[in-house]
């Protein structure tokens, strides 16, 4: 990627359906990737006409993965919650502060899905470590809002002070609702305005003001920072790393140069990036701030003529130093965002601002001082407190260009080199995986007492060994039984279960190598699994390969292909609660957009050439068993007989080559077709994953990829 082309950028702006969408992303908060992007943008931003570096694998061993087991103990969500909500409680009346209701999301001030541990602000105060959820709490009550995903992990963490709110289900009402019933008239609602995004907080806002409540913004205290006080984590001070052009594909001043044609184009002077992950794959750097993710904590404003990086300089190396003033990049404090913000309106600068993601104290903060250049020039706007014209699409504010951030689509749109890495990486934890899996299946009938969490461990130990390894991508979902049927369930040591070889397990992982991003579902039995088991994962199996070959027109949403994966298991009632597939990142988030495969009709973002995206249909059975089937696939051109009005047809390449446990399978309810499908991937499997293996590993490969032979 690339030289910028210059495509015409749909305007972001708040439709009655986007409006409903943010509605319901303050009432449960679901993570970025899957959920809020609900902008549509129609054309690609870069083109893959660069050339790059052949692939160079190579070991970084001074980044190294922690087990899980490791990583809880340190977590410090262990004072009694009560007491927490006291505290928080006798600040509401403090002076300079006067709110009734306070509102803790899961984000940091980057909207991120995975953040530090210093800001896991919802997981102090409730308890409830899910990595999706808001909490609400008032001068009497308290609760907590999540999505299908984690409704049974949150039973478990939550005491009696808290009151969960199941979100989707019917009669639940959302955070807006609630707040607007318990609440009297003329009620003041705080926020901390770096924890939402503009349009979020402008949509709480104008959501409460119905029945007369005030948002007010917070901007110089978060509270629960304020009874966390020592005991709070400190900030990450990981140094921040290059990611070769080998992997990247496309030089920094190449991806530069492309932006700022966007930025003419669009008749702006700059635009500030917040989202950590676009920042990374801009300037070609990686970082290891966040848990799972390679990604540091920065801000960034890319102007005409320059760009300044905002970042704890203490983490940049002299080799990045070096790297970000060739590209004309210059440092600035992290803290300093702010006042060059004022500083830029104050100037006149015209700011494309991405308002879904950037968070609302820089929006207000630009607007503001916005308003104040134009009293100066004595050019008031007519129009402070309406940004978003409708009759056209365009969205303008008393200065500035508000749309979605082109980076966003850019980074999702891989090029030959991200290509690359991810399918030698898929392949390398692939073998991992075949190791790991011949391992347990001889270790699981000793009676040796293995748990959920000795498992992942293990699985880390022997993904750590692969060249190019440098964290996990997310926390390992180990879930025996009826723990498998907590679908982001997250195993601690001393609570957790033994993994029984007579139930369903159900293992969901994935790693961060150097050059690519892996996330891979199975679930197996050690021994016989019953008839429902066994129909239960057949269905599923059989949504994922209609997904699998699914082929359909360019310019197709996401949302459209839910119904491949979910329409097996419709036929005899069943479903699940979460989305199909999301965007992943090529060494970087494992959960991107702005594309989805999702039932949340909103993101109407095409799949496009070059997207990855996860193939992952399941089914849970609460307090029994869990079944998920998860491939990565990439999106790619197809050539098909004919070309219905003119266009290209997309369909997917496979990236993950792990075995589907056979004996999981009914064969009576294949057809042909799909009993072809599964042989042919296990094929695929051998032929690729056991050049790199050996002994009991290429043993345990080659007796789980034989074909299956038809009924």
């Amino acid at each position: 990627m690339h030289s910028l082309t210059s495509p015409t950028m749909q305007p972001l702006s708040l439709t009655q359906s986007s409006r409903s969408l943010y509605t319901r992303f303050i009432s449960t908060s679901f993570s970025r990737s899957f959920f809020a992007n609900t902008r549509t943008i129609t054309n690609p931003v870069f083109n893959t006409n660069s050339t790059y570096s052949p692939l160079l694998i190579r070991n970084c061993s001074s980044i190294t993965a922690k087990p899980s087991s490791q990583i809880r103990k340190n977590h410090t969500f262990k004072s009694e919650p009560d007491e927490k909500l006291r505290a928080l409680r006798e600040l509401f009346s403090k002076p300079g502060i006067g709110i009734d209701a306070y509102i803790i999301p899961s984000q940091d001030a980057h909207q991120s899905e995975f953040i530090a541990e210093c800001y896991m602000r919802r997981g102090y105060i409730s308890g409830f470590t899910g990595s999706a959820g808001t909490a609400v709490v008032t001068k009497e009550k308290a609760a907590l809002w999540t999505d299908g995903r984690y409704f049974l992990q949150a039973e478990k963490q939550l005491n009696s002070s808290w009151s969960l709110m199941r979100a989707g289900n019917p009669g639940v009402p959302t955070t807006i609702e609630w707040l607007n019933d318990v609440l009297p008239p003329g009620a003041k609602v705080g926020i901390d305005p770096f924890l939402f995004s503009f349009d979020v907080a402008v949509e709480l806002k104008d959501a409460i003001a119905k029945r007369n409540h005030q948002l007010i913004y917070l901007y110089d205290m978060n509270l629960v920072d304020d009874i966390w006080k020592d005991s709070r984590p400190k900030p990450p001070k990981n140094p921040i790393r290059m990611h070769g052009i080998e992997y990247a594909g496309v030089d920094v001043v190449s991806k530069l140069s492309s932006l700022r044609s966007q930025l003419l184009d669009a008749g702006a002077s700059a635009i500030v990036i917040s989202m950590l992950d676009e920042i990374a794959w801009l300037l070609n750097l990686r970082g290891a701030d966040v848990p799972h993710s390679p990604v540091m904590y920065a801000y960034l404003i890319v102007e005409i003529d320059g760009a300044k990086l905002f970042v704890d300089n203490s983490k940049v190396t002299p080799e990045v130093l070096k790297h970000l003033k060739n590209a004309g990049v210059e440092l600035k404090p992290y803290d300093a965002i702010l006042p060059e913000i004022e500083r830029l309106a104050a100037h006149g600068a015209e700011l494309w601002l991405d308002t879904s993601s950037v968070n609302a104290a820089i929006v207000n903060t630009y607007r503001s001082a916005c308003d104040r250049h134009l009293e100066n020039l004595g050019k008031k706007s007519d129009s402070k407190n309406d940004i978003y014209n409708g009759s056209n699409g365009q969205s303008w504010g008393p200065c500035g260009v508000y749309r979605a951030s082109p980076v966003s689509l850019a980074k999702a749109l891989k090029n030959p080199a991200e290509l690359d890495g991810m399918r030698n990486s898929h392949l390398r934890d692939a073998a991992a995986l075949a190791q790991f899996w011949a391992w347990l299946e001889e270790e699981i009938h000793k009676d040796l007492g293995l748990t959920e969490v000795d498992v992942s461990d293990k699985l880390l130990e022997f993904r750590s060994k692969q060249q190019g390894f440098l964290d996990t991508s997310f926390d390992t979902i180990s879930g025996s039984g009826a723990n498998g049927a907590i679908i982001h369930y997250n195993p601690e040591p001393g609570s957790c279960s033994v993994v029984s070889p007579k139930k369903l397990f159900l293992l969901d992982s994935g790693a961060q190598y150097v050059d690519g991003t892996t996330d891979v579902t199975r679930t197996v039995h050690f021994s016989e699994p019953t008839a429902r088991e066994k129909e239960c994962f057949t269905r599923v199996l059989q949504g994922h390969i209609a997904l699998d070959q699914a082929i359909f027109p360019a310019n197709t949403p996401g949302f459209v292909l839910d119904a491949f994966a979910r329409s097996s298991l419709w036929k005899i009632g069943l479903d699940y609660r979460h989305g199909t597939g999301h965007g992943v990142g090529a060494a970087l988030n494992v959960h991107e957009g702005p594309q989805s495969i999702s039932f949340r009709y909103g993101n109407t973002t095409p799949l496009q050439k070059g997207m990855i995206v996860s193939n992952e249909p399941g089914y849970y059975e609460d307090h029994a068993f869990g079944i998920r089937i998860e491939n990565l696939l990439h999106v790619k051109e197809v050539q098909t007989p004919n070309r219905f009005g003119g266009i290209e047809y997309l369909g997917f390449e496979k990236l993950t080559f792990v075995p589907i446990q056979t004996k999981m399978v009914e064969l009576s309810l294949l057809s042909a077709a799909e009993i072809d499908w599964l042989n042919d991937y296990h094929s695929q499997v051998w032929e690729k994953v056991s050049p790199l293996l050996d002994g009991p590993a290429r043993q345990w490969l080659s007796y789980n990829t034989r074909p299956l032979v038809h009924p």
